[in-house]
This record gives structure tokens, C-alpha cells and sequence, in this order.
């Protein structure tokens, strides 16, 4: 009599769920501290928020030069606009080195991308190279803007985000905790918004970041969260995705 051969079935093995991907922009201003130049305790304090995040959150930065120079600024006062926003990106790699110094300093394997060719410190602007130090648990900061004048960070914010497939852009704010009615440090009947569509934003002029960017993330469906850098681990919380600041949506 022949043995019968008893099968077993063992259950499919189930992908690991996406994780959280964030492009959360910094404001030159920051990493000055309110001063000119990179303070560098400030720096290291966001260094070390962003730090306990890896290996939960994929973060990629966009980061501003404010501290440095301000192209449309600079442009104002009699200076070409083409150089001086050429100015503006180079400031913004300066700070992409900064904070990239300090995140190794944490622990935290970092990449900086440029979008102007600078080899010996910096890769390439490559959407792609991007997605993939971000599934191995690099941070990814993106320094020179756009790579072309008349362009804003907050737009290259935007443009990030979404050629990184990132789930949300978190836009940290100096000196506010989110979007408020009107300037509450100049109206005390201001009112915080907890949420806010860009159709409102834009019809209503509440600047919350230039108007083609905000375009450009209702087009594509992409949220933001505007929060206040202030407040002990504020960075931090936002981009676990605790529920702060103004969310503004479709």
C-alpha cells in the first residue's frame, strides 16, 4: 500500500506596507538662526530631530539660502536677477552641507543632490538615485533650487515632492505655528486655521507658500502641513505625522 503524500499550504508572504515619505522644506532663515551665516546649534538641534526619525520615515529637504542671499532681493537693489538668484542657489548648498555634517555627526547617513553640476561635493539632481537612498534609509537633501533662476525653493519644494513620490510636503515655519486669518503678529483677532483648501489660499491671497507652488500641489493632489519650528521636537512630530500646524489640502 503507497504512502500518501500529505501537502501543506503555507500563507503568501505579505509586502511590508509602504512607508511614510516626507519632503519637508527649511527655510534659509533657520539655519541662520535669525542671523546671517549657519548657526550651527540650531542646525544640529534639527540634525538630531530629523535623526530619530530614519528607519520609520523616508525624508527628503529642500532647503532655502535666506541666510545667505536673497535673489529677488538682491535683484531690487540693482543687481541682475539671473546672477543674483545664481547667488541665492549656491547659498542653499552651503546650507545642504551644514546640515548634511551635522545629520552624520547623529548617526545618519546623508546625500546631498544639486541641481548645478558641483561634483566634489555634491551628486547630481537624479529623481530616481533619490528614491533610492530614501528606501535605504538615507536622508536626501536637494540644494541649488531649481538649477534656474526665477524660481522659488517653495516651488522646488513642490517639484521634489512630487517627482520623489513623497506622501506630503511639511513646510516648518520661524516665528508661527501654522496659518492663521491674517498676520497675528499684527492682528490680535487673527484666528489659526487647522485646515484649508489651496482653492481658499489662493482666493483669499493667504500666503503660505507662492502661489505656483501651491498650484502645483492641488494639480497633483499633494498635501501640505504647515507647522512652527518652535517647540521642543516639533520637527520631529511632523514628520512622524502628528497631527500639528495647518493642513492644507484639495
Amino acid at each position: 500500500m503507497e504512502a500518501t503524500q500529505e501537502t501543506v499550504d503555507f500563507p503568501a508572504a505579505q509586502e511590508p506596507a509602504p512607508r511614510r515619505r516626507v519632503l519637508l522644506k527649511l527655510s534659509g532663515e533657520v539655519f541662520g538662526g535669525g542671523k546671517l551665516g549657519v548657526d550651527p546649534v540650531t542646525v544640529r538641534g534639527v540634525a538630531e530631530q530629523i535623526a530619530k526619525t530614519v528607519g520609520v520615515v523616508e525624508t527628503a529637504i529642500v532647503v532655502g539660502g535666506g541666510n545667505f542671499f536673497r535673489g529677488a532681493e538682491l535683484s531690487q537693489s540693482g543687481m541682475d536677477r539671473s546672477r543674483a538668484d545664481y547667488m541665492g542657489m549656491l547659498g542653499t548648498v552651503m546650507n545642504c552641507l551644514a546640515l548634511q555634517d551635522f545629520l552624520e555627526q547623529a548617526g545618519v547617513e546623508t546625500r546631498v543632490q544639486s541641481a548645478i553640476s558641483m561634483a566634489q561635493v555634491a551628486e547630481a539632481y537624479i529623481p530616481r538615485r533619490a528614491i533610492r537612498h530614501l528606501e535605504k534609509d538615507r536622508v536626501v537633501i536637494f540644494g541649488a533650487g531649481a538649477g534656474l533662476p526665477y524660481f522659488s525653493t517653495d516651488t522646488v519644494a513642490a517639484q521634489r515632492a512630487l517627482e520623489v513620490r513623497a506622501d506630503v510636503v511639511l513646510m516648518a515655519k520661524s516665528g508661527v505655528d501654522g496659518v492663521y486669518t491674517a498676520d497675528p503678529k499684527k492682528d490680535p483677532d487673527a484666528v489659526k486655521l487647522d485646515r484649508l483648501t489651496y482653492d481658499e489660499a489662493l482666493i483669499k491671497d493667504i500666503r503660505v507658500m507662492d502661489q505656483t507652488a501651491m498650484t502645483m500641489c492641488k494639480d497633483n493632489g499633494l498635501d501640505m502641513v504647515v507647522f512652527g519650528m518652535e517647540g521642543e521636537g516639533n520637527v520631529t512630530r511632523a514628520i512622524l505625522g502628528e497631527r500639528m500646524g495647518t493642513v492644507v489640502t484639495v
